[in-house]
């Protein structure tokens, strides 16, 4: 059988060719748009909406796997979406649900255009956004964004024990790629970081399980009618 593998003038096995590979454009996300979610820029407009829906009594929780957070009052919480906001390594961003309220938090972020890599992190969500329809299509909307763009790869980073975040990875079609043990140190607390990834070979398949998810008749008075992991290939 024939050696599918490139390999160099020396022998030695190497990585597919890019021939004519050029640095991919530093996403620049104003708004982005969908049937249940608005994705926009962040800035100190969004605090009031954001600090009722993600501070306060009751929402500490929010903020456990965060490097950041929780607030002890507005005054802090607007000096973080500020430093946020004016932050030119990363991408922030406020999340609107379907009625048009600012309810949560995300970020393109370890943006490496000379490779054409970004992760979507930094994810908050206040009770409102969590397990609906907007919370997956702003991550879609983000990920067909950045696709576009001709990234190769899109990553998604949390700590090993937060299992809502690990099961929403591999809902939204990221696969897993492994444990890095005594990554960093959050809060004074060791954490385990697990890598997942969306490749832009992956990303056709994983595209269409999300249009098709999100089609107006897959959503009725019920729900949803079929589940995202359904629609994706086997």
């Amino acid at each position: 059988m024939a050696d599918a593998v490139r390999r160099n003038e020396h022998g030695q096995p190497v990585g597919p060719a890019l021939p004519g590979w050029l640095p991919r454009p530093f996403p620049d996300v104003a708004s982005l748009a969908g049937r249940f979610a608005r994705v926009e820029a962040l800035t100190t407009d969004h605090v009031p909406e954001l600090y009722a829906e993600l501070c306060g009594p009751g929402n500490d929780d929010l903020w456990t796997y965060s490097p950041h957070g929780p607030f002890a009052d507005e005054g802090s919480f607007a000096a973080f979406v500020e430093q946020r906001a004016e932050d030119t390594t990363c991408v922030a961003l406020a999340v609107r649900d379907a009625d048009g309220v600012a309810a949560g938090l995300t970020n393109l972020m370890a943006i490496q255009p000379a490779h054409g890599t970004v992760e979507i992190g930094g994810i908050v969500l206040g009770r409102r956004l969590q397990r609906t329809a907007a919370a997956t299509e702003a991550t879609y909307l983000l990920l067909r964004d950045v696709f576009e763009l001709g990234y190769r790869r899109c990553e998604w980073k949390c700590d090993a024990l937060n299992e809502p975040s690990r099961q929403a990875a591999l809902r939204l079609g990221y696969r897993y790629e492994g444990r890095f043990r005594n990554a960093v140190v959050v809060k004074e607390r060791s954490r385990d970081t697990d890598w997942f990834s969306i490749t832009d070979a992956d990303w056709p398949a994983v595209a269409a399980a999300l249009e098709a998810w999100l089609a107006p008749d897959n959503h009725g008075p019920e729900g949803q009618r079929a589940r995202l992991a359904d629609l994706r290939p086997r």
